[in-house]
């Protein structure tokens, strides 16, 4: 009776069976490695295009926080140019002076400043407003200087004051007023009625 030995060839099946299982492992760790590192690169890429989306974010902030100052600066030009017509308006309206001399003062008032009142009597002029600072005050007045309507431009005060956080500058302004028209034209008047209640006694004596 033949024997075989068939223990060299089970050892060589259970090693060609671990080398089995050996590649199919080491195969499993490369794919998986494969797919961490696909994941990575597009999960890089995600994070790279994110930070590109918030830097153009920020881009077209800043952009716009530009425009949204213009706007601001516009605005406040436009308010300006409102109040100052409306002053017009108003002395227009109360007729407390020559047109002329009411077109003079709006051109000679610079940006930053505002009238608040204004009296006129007896050939002169007092000025009341408010101002952002003392220069935009002082150009006012050497607008004033140089204007043919107006002489004699002093400053009589000015004080800093406090409204809503701001401070601004209150100031009154003296001034005489040039080329207008002289009304002491009833003084003589009086004068010649006078004369003429002196003589008619004088008319009567010789009578």
């Amino acid at each position: 009776m033949i024997r075989i030995n068939l223990l060299p060839v089970k050892a060589t099946q259970k090693k060609e069976k671990l080398k089995g299982q050996l590649f199919a492992a080491l195969g499993a760790v490369v794919v998986t490695v494969v797919l961490c590192a696909l994941a990575y690169f597009q999960l890089l890429g995600w994070v790279n295009d994110a930070k590109a989306g918030v830097d153009r974010k920020k881009q077209e902030i800043v952009r716009l926080d530009k425009v949204i100052e213009e706007v601001k600066q516009f605005e406040k030009r436009q308010t300006d140019l409102r109040a100052k017509l409306d002053v017009l308006a108003k002395l227009e309206k109360s007729r407390s002076g020559p047109v002329l001399m009411l077109d003079q003062l709006y051109r000679a008032m610079p940006d930053q400043l505002w009238l608040t009142a204004i009296k006129e009597g007896g050939g002169k002029m007092v000025v009341t407003g408010i101002s952002m600072n003392e220069e935009t005050v002082a150009i006012f007045m050497h607008n004033l200087e140089a204007s043919p309507e107006f002489a004699n431009v002093v400053l009589k005060e000015i004080v800093q004051v406090s409204s809503e956080g701001a401070k601004t500058h209150k100031f009154d302004i003296d001034c005489v007023l040039e080329n207008q028209p002289k009304l002491e034209f009833d003084e003589p008047a009086a004068k010649g009625a006078k004369g003429a209640k002196g003589a008619a006694p004088a008319k009567d004596a010789k009578k």
